[in-house]
């Protein structure tokens, strides 16, 4: 089992920054990859960052260049840090933990809201 808990979201103002946080506990050796996902009302959850456990990254084409995935191994947390943020980065962020040994499992935090509005 993997517990998630995040942390960082609110309101800004279009074209500020964010920094999302998410700590994990648990059976964090067989986690291959973490990442954020958002759902904004009336959208399909997206996929927006990922980082693998060898460091590799993801990113949704609408975030390329503004977003930025990072890992501290030591501190279990990964974080998503978000600069010239727009209207329509509006959502529910939510971590998710990808464990795949003996089948694929996904383990969710609990979701944080970002809302970009003057």
């Amino acid at each position: 089992q993997v517990q998630l808990v995040e942390s960082g979201g609110g309101l800004v103002q279009p074209g500020g920054s964010l920094m999302l946080s998410c700590a994990a506990s648990g059976s964090m050796f067989s986690v291959n990859a973490m990442g954020w996902y958002r759902k904004a009302p009336g959208k399909q959850r997206e996929l927006v960052a990922q980082i693998t456990s060898g460091g590799s990254t993801y990113y949704t084409d609408s975030v390329k260049g503004r977003f930025t995935i990072s890992r501290d191994n030591a501190k279990n947390t990964v974080y998503l840090q978000m600069n010239s943020l727009k209207p329509e980065d509006t959502a529910a962020y939510y971590c998710n933990a990808l464990r795949v040994a003996g089948g694929t499992y996904n383990y969710w935090g609990q979701g944080t809201q970002v809302t970009v509005s003057s």
